[in-house]
């Protein structure tokens, strides 16, 4: 990972209760294919590639009490929440439009509220 004195954000950690789980759901509802391994003390499983990306972090889960990250969809976002809701989330909004994209909002199944972000 290369960083430059602009860059404000690193990576992003999403709590995940079962990292098995928390994976399957990731790739379902993004396309990802997530590599698990093992990073200092936590078990994780790695997303993201060329810029900003993350980890799931097998541990207790965010129950919506952190921050929402917003991920970009490999589609539209209507498509995405839709394989969101099938693989186990629920819509906590409905599309938003604003300048740079669309979004909807959803908590994956350890309550982490994620952005189904699509760009403008």
């Amino acid at each position: 990972m290369s960083t430059d004195s602009k860059t404000t954000v690193i990576w992003a950690e999403i709590p995940v209760t079962d990292l098995a789980r928390g994976t399957a759901f990731y790739e379902a509802v993004f396309g990802w294919t997530l590599t698990q391994m093992q990073m200092g003390p936590d078990r994780v499983a790695a997303f993201g590639s060329g810029g900003v990306g993350g980890n799931l972090v097998e541990g207790p889960g965010g129950m919506g009490a952190g921050n929402v990250i917003h991920l970009l969809v490999p589609d539209t976002v209507e498509a995405a929440l839709s394989r969101a809701q099938q693989a186990g989330a629920r819509a906590e909004t409905d599309v938003i439009t604003i300048p740079p994209g669309r979004y909807a909002v959803v908590r994956d199944p350890d309550g982490n509220r994620i952005g189904l972000f699509e760009a403008a």
